[in-house]
């Protein structure tokens, strides 16, 4: 951080707030502190008739590979309407029913990764701005070799595992490996 969002000025500090624990910038000038926290990307998988939605990404990073729906929580909306939003900005398909189905943290990258599950309406999508290709997949055609996160591969995982079980669940996972997506 060079310079202060709050007053402008260079005279920055990274040091530990009092009543604080961790380094923070502090501006000398107007003794504002700067808290970076981590982004919270918000998705959802689309279901019909026992195949998922995923898109293939046009952006970077991972051009070219498949993704769940999801992107960046923007201010002023709740996960579900961030999630609700993704699937029809890379997808243009509508989703209902959300339920919760992993939280996948990547602290070297600063991400929290909340995905849900949800019905995909009427089985209708297209392609988004954000995407090459939007394709409904059976667990035995999934790419995996092809998939852009490992957030992804936790949540794809899972509703599966759980689909063989019979039994829903909430999956928290973690990845901190720098040297993989």
């Amino acid at each position: 951080m060079n310079y202060c969002s709050h007053c402008g000025s260079a005279e920055l500090s990274f040091e530990i707030p009092q009543g604080d624990n961790r380094s923070r910038f502090i501006c000398k000038n107007c003794e504002t502190i700067h808290y970076s926290n981590p982004k919270i990307v918000a998705g959802c998988l689309p279901v019909w008739e026992n195949k998922v939605l995923l898109a293939k990404r046009s952006i970077s990073p991972r051009y070219g590979f498949w993704n769940i729906p999801s992107g960046y929580l923007e201010n002023g909306e709740t996960v579900e309407e961030g999630a609700i939003r993704e699937v029809w900005e890379e997808a243009q398909a509508e989703v209902n029913a959300l339920q919760l189905k992993t939280i996948y943290s990547l602290p070297h990258i600063n991400q929290v990764y909340i995905h849900f599950i949800g019905n995909l309406k009427n089985g209708v999508f297209g392609v988004g701005e954000e995407s090459l290709a939007v394709q409904l997949f059976s667990e035995e055609d999934i790419p995996w070799k092809e998939l852009a996160f490992t957030s992804s591969v936790f949540t794809l995982e899972n509703y599966f595992a759980d689909l063989h079980t019979g039994y829903q669940k909430v999956h928290l996972g973690k990845f901190d490996s720098p040297l993989y997506f």
